[in-house]
């Protein structure tokens, strides 16, 4: 038996899990995470990120922006550059969903940009065998990092005895008034503000 219980444990050892957030891009290189999610709808979105010369924001739209539609949003925030270079927004395609992480026990979002995690996700999902997503646990783990980096995801049974601990937490999170949608405004999911 270790020194730490199993929660102590996965708090202290465990990266990308940051509050309400599980991001998959702070995984350390060979690392992972298994969670099950509690949604078969994604929030869907774009997302650009400004700088006010003190501090960095996200800004989301439930549209493709144009880059007046990012200017007129951001006010007096400065968008970020473009891999195309000056004068171009890193406006990227995003989902948003709440899922059950297994590390932290909570309720947490996760947010995916990532190309190759979309596209993995959506194919598992068209599989006949995965119709029911809410009833697997889903891992996805990291290897490389900067611009070699690859993540696999792979779906895995439900963990023996889990269901009990996932419906009860998402009950909280939902009788606490948890909303995805305030992700748009800029809100926090987990409280109305």
């Amino acid at each position: 038996m270790g020194f730490l219980s199993k929660q102590a444990s996965a708090t202290v050892s465990s990266s990308g899990t940051g509050g309400g957030y599980l991001q998959v891009s702070k995984l350390a290189d060979g690392g992972s995470v298994r969670f099950a999610l509690l949604s078969d709808e994604p929030l869907e979105f774009y997302e650009c990120w400004g700088t006010d010369g003190s501090s960095t924001k996200p800004f989301r739209f439930d549209f493709e922006p144009t880059p007046e539609d990012v200017a007129t949003e951001m006010g007096d925030f400065e968008p970020r550059e473009g891999r195309g270079g000056p004068g171009t927004i890193d406006i990227k395609f995003a989902i948003a969903v709440p899922v059950y992480n297994f590390d932290s026990g909570k309720i947490q979002v996760l947010q995916i940009t990532q190309k190759s995690i979309l596209k993995e996700m959506d194919s598992i999902s068209q599989m006949e065998d995965y119709a029911e997503l809410l009833a697997w646990d889903f891992n996805i783990s990291k290897k490389g990092s900067g611009l070699t980096t690859e993540y696999t995801v792979r779906p895995v049974p439900r963990k023996k005895g889990a269901q009990e601990h996932i419906d009860a937490a998402w009950l909280e999170a939902t009788s606490e008034g948890f909303d995805i949608t305030r992700l748009l405004s800029g809100g926090n999911p987990f409280k109305a503000a």
